[in-house]
């Protein structure tokens, strides 16, 4: 069970850090014109916001773990994680991008699966 939480939250953190760090560095418009067309509906720094908290997502899914330090955050960041791909997949259901939609699910279970696992049978 460690193994399978270990590999999940490893491959939700390198997806929340590759999308984290695109989205907080780069300008508005480059994330437009590379198919992120949702960042038009927000403020720029609402999407720095989301940027930021994806990339502090990734970091409290590995690290805590990895120092063996404060490793309730390893769940909450789950949780944290969860809670942006519904917030995601709504975003994506307003504006008919049904497609992107599949991605937020599969992420959503991912880090699901790491919150349940880490608050529960194979907690820390």
């Amino acid at each position: 069970m460690h193994l399978a939480l270990w590999i999940t939250a490893s491959l939700l953190a390198l997806v929340l850090l590759l999308a984290g760090t695109l989205t907080l560095f780069s300008a508005k418009e480059k994330l437009q014109s590379n198919g992120m067309a949702w960042v038009e509906d927000l403020p720029t720094g609402a999407v720095k916001t989301i940027g930021a908290a994806e990339v502090l997502g990734a970091v409290g899914l590995v690290l805590p773990a990895v120092l063996d330090t404060a490793t309730v955050l390893v769940p909450v960041a789950a949780t944290g994680a969860a809670a942006l791909m519904v917030g995601a997949a709504v975003s994506h259901a307003r504006r008919g991008e049904f497609s992107a939609i599949t991605v937020n699910a599969v992420l959503f279970a991912l880090a699901a699966f790491t919150a349940w696992g880490r608050f529960g049978p194979a907690a820390f």
